[in-house]
């Protein structure tokens, strides 16, 4: 039996700076082990715990996409001991990676239907994986429209700058991006996430899902926008974070009433998380 609390071991390829304040980085790391490469198999809307040996593990949503191969990419906001590691290290370190954990956006009930993907700050790791998997020339046909609101504080905070420039102008995809106050030389919108999903946001229909990922702040006033927009509850797809530690759901620190937001999640549908506590 595979034993779920032994990382797999990986080399770090790649590191960017991700935002101005250099608080985020984006890591690209390959596997040394092909076969461990192929374990890993996931699908857009999971996460895995990031492991540095001596310091501890963070979970941490993937940023790349399944149809991204060679590697596999993660953006870190430095916040505590393990991030704060990690931020130090260097092109060619080896470190470890647990997973792949959670579900993923459903994406089986997603196929044939309307999009609208509503992110804010750096909550927007999933949505881009689910994004590049969407755009990807063998999928793209299986979507209906992708109308995308993605919002920060500054220009400066937006994550995968050139990405979101070049989805902006494709004609398969709408991108309304965002900050919360005029800045030099900024094109785009000006304003909260969420009034900026009621204004651009398509009507809610059994044909259309909404994804939202963000601050919790952020999901509680999109989801009365959503609701205005006449988005059903089981149309409407959220990504929680919950105090996860173990990722397998056996420390029980995740959980919101019966449901483990790291095993049982973290994509929940709004109508199953009416079931549960009022946390969200």
């Amino acid at each position: 039996m595979i034993n779920p609390y032994v990382p797999y071991p990986v080399r770090i390829d790649d590191i960017q700076i991700a935002t101005e304040d250099k608080s985020l980085k984006t890591f690209k790391f390959v596997f040394l082990n092909k076969s461990d490469e192929e374990k890993f198999a996931y699908k857009a809307g999971q996460f895995a715990e990031l492991s540095i040996p001596g310091k501890g593990e963070i979970p941490i949503g993937i940023a790349s996409s399944p149809v991204e191969k060679g590697f596999v990419m993660f953006t870190v906001f430095k916040a505590g001991v393990v991030t704060s590691h990690l931020h130090n290290m260097k092109v060619g370190d080896i470190m470890g990676i647990r997973g792949p954990l959670g579900n993923w956006y459903p994406w089986d009930i997603l196929e044939g239907k309307n999009i609208f993907i509503i992110g804010g700050g750096f909550a927007f790791t999933t949505l881009r994986s689910s994004i590049v998997y969407m755009l990807d020339p063998a999928n793209r046909k299986k979507f209906g429209t992708i109308d995308v609101v993605y919002g920060a504080r500054t220009p400066g905070m937006l994550l995968y700058k050139d990405e979101l420039i070049a989805w902006g102008k494709r004609d398969d995809i709408r991108m309304h991006l965002t900050i919360d106050r005029e800045a030099p030389d900024w094109k785009y919108h000006v304003g909260m996430g969420p009034n900026i999903a009621e204004k651009v946001g398509p009507k809610g229909d059994d044909n259309t899902y909404a994804i939202a990922c963000g601050p919790p702040i952020m999901i509680k006033f999109t989801l009365p926008v959503l609701e205005k927009l006449g988005f059903s509850h089981d149309h409407i797809i959220l990504s929680l974070e919950n105090r996860m530690k173990c990722g397998i759901g056996m420390c029980g620190r995740c959980n919101i009433g019966k449901e483990l937001v790291c095993k049982d999640g973290p994509v929940f549908t709004l109508a199953e998380i009416n079931q549960t506590p009022r946390e969200y």
